[in-house]
């Protein structure tokens, strides 16, 4: 079964990182609709309400030299068990009992993600997972359950 195996988020008052994204981990967080997490700095943006990896993509890109503890990658929640990037746009995902996600679009690594991680942005492309929106609230803990509730419709 696949799981939730890492939240972090960008609290609302935390002022940047110096070269790097700031982001603290945490064991629980409230998704919420049409927000993303609660608390967050990016949440409210209809197109970048969460940052959405697979673990399996993450140890990739530790075997390439990127830095990946939680949030270096801008992530904020990391989920094994999918092949997240080969999932279909659209897709829905449910996160705990309640909490449901939609990926909207494959992220790409920007000039900034380039310069935190010191190395080309050519090795990360198509393995940094998606952009999603929260359709449906809920609590999500580290733990958590993820099941594929609706593929996109092709």
């Amino acid at each position: 079964m696949a799981e939730l195996v890492s939240i972090v988020y960008k609290p609302e008052d935390a002022p940047p990182a110096d070269g790097a994204f700031t982001r603290v981990p945490v064991q629980e967080a409230r998704l919420e609709a049409g927000h993303g997490i609660i608390g967050d700095q990016k949440g409210g943006n209809v197109y970048r309400q969460l940052n959405v990896m697979g673990a399996e993509s993450v140890r990739s890109l530790v075997d390439s030299g990127y830095k990946t503890a939680p949030g270096q990658l801008g992530e904020q929640l990391v989920i094994s068990g999918f092949d997240i990037e080969a999932l279909p746009e659209g897709s829905r995902l449910q996160i705990g009992d309640s909490a449901e996600i939609e990926l909207l679009q494959l992220r790409e690594p920007c000039n900034r993600f380039e310069s935190y991680q010191g190395r080309s942005l050519d090795g990360a492309v198509g393995k940094i997972g998606w952009m999603a929106a929260v359709v449906s609230s809920g609590s999500v803990r580290i733990g958590d359950g993820v099941i594929l509730v609706e593929p996109a419709l092709v």
